[in-house]
């Protein structure tokens, strides 16, 4: 709507500016024409089309401006804002003894042509120092900030914020993230969340109203913990559901969406949006499992097919045994034969050793490849 609104403005603008403009035209050219009516419609006709493609054009930067913006570091927007803002002042300085010169005729034309010039040369000039030197200003100002310095100097980029779903809040995943340093900029949790999350809690079921309590609990705890670093986004979309509303408000202020919920990262993907999807994350932080590896596993319980037992790794991942149903409740010596790979998770399928040797197969910290070992089995001399 606010770029429709924009280029209605150009076009009246620039319709306006060639019906008026006849009156600048020399005298002498005027009295040439017989029908000035005419005349003033064919300026006209020509200021709209130059207010038109003036507007796309101020449509396309002010779209790359708010991409820029969106991305630029805090202390760099000031320090080219001010840059901008002097070399404006510089030219309407140095254009004020021009604007007072009394031209007479066509020569009046250069009053504006050069308002228009000087000010487009100055504020870029001025915007294009403050790009270079503006980095001095900030040490000056602020020496002790080596990461503001690193950011100005390009070798750092500005940490994005990072938008949370409901479905990351509930899981509670998100404490130990915030805890250990994995997501870096600010946390933003849209009006919508939080709407999402008191719904839950007023719910009359009680699993849901538990999820709900838990959720608004954690943005509690997060508020205490890091202070400003959690922000509250007010501002309410248009949309079908929670879910669009997120992908409307990471749209807008370009942050990274962190969700669990695989279709909607999946849609993200789509329009083209950063999303951080736990689940996926949590998969490529597993340990990884190959064919041949030995194992010592618990067996838990029966498998699908009527041989089969189950057990789990230490991250949960779940292990297929062939003919384990016999040996539910002990722990086995296993041969990894194979793995596979889903959206939704890893499945990992193993045999029994038959010759019956036990894993030697240690980390540092005395624990074999994903599971624990048992040291009473291993050495029943101990």
């Amino acid at each position: 709507m606010v770029e429709v609104l924009i280029l209605v403005l150009f076009l009246i603008s620039g319709g306006a500016t060639g019906w008026m403009g006849v009156h600048l035209l020399p005298q002498e050219m005027l009295d040439d024409v017989t029908d000035v009516q005419r005349v003033r419609l064919g300026l006209t006709g020509v200021g709209t089309g130059i207010g038109l493609v003036a507007g796309l054009v101020f449509k396309r930067l002010r779209l790359q401006l708010m991409q820029q913006v969106r991305t630029m570091p805090t202390d760099l927007l000031i320090s080219r804002s001010v840059g901008l803002i002097l070399g404006l002042l510089v030219a309407n300085l140095l254009l004020a003894p021009i604007l007072l010169l009394p031209l007479a005729g066509g020569v009046t034309l250069v009053k504006p042509l050069a308002a228009v010039l000087s000010n487009v040369f100055f504020g870029v000039l001025g915007y294009n120092l403050a790009e270079v030197h503006g980095r001095t200003l900030l040490r000056l100002f602020n020496p002790t900030s080596t990461e503001a310095l690193l950011v100005a100097d390009g070798v750092l980029t500005p940490a994005t914020p990072k938008i949370l779903d409901t479905s990351v809040i509930i899981d509670g995943r998100i404490r130990g993230m915030l805890a250990c340093g994995l997501l870096e900029g600010q946390a933003i949790v849209a009006q919508t969340v939080i709407d999402e999350m008191q719904q839950l809690a007023d719910s009359t079921n009680l699993e849901k109203r538990a999820k709900g309590r838990r959720g608004l609990k954690l943005l509690r705890d997060l508020r205490d913990t890091y202070g400003r670093r959690l922000v509250i986004n007010s501002t309410r979309y248009e949309g079908t559901g929670t879910d669009d509303r997120l992908l409307l408000l990471a749209g807008d202020t370009g942050g990274t969406l962190v969700t669990a919920d695989f279709n909607l990262a999946q849609v993200a993907e789509v329009k083209e949006i950063k999303v951080m999807n736990l689940s996926e994350l949590v998969i490529a932080l597993r340990p990884e499992v190959q064919p041949g590896d030995e194992l010592l596993l618990k067996i838990v319980r029966e498998g699908k097919e009527e041989s089969q037992g189950v057990g789990y790794l230490e991250d949960g991942t779940m292990v297929v045994v062939e003919e384990g149903r016999t040996l539910i409740g002990s722990r086995q010596p296993v041969v990894v034969t194979g793995a596979l790979q889903t959206p939704t998770g890893r499945m990992v399928f193993a045999r029994r050793d038959k010759n019956g040797h036990k894993t030697n197969r240690s980390s540092k910290n005395g624990k074999s490849k994903g599971v624990r070992t048992d040291n009473a089995e291993e050495h029943p001399s101990a």
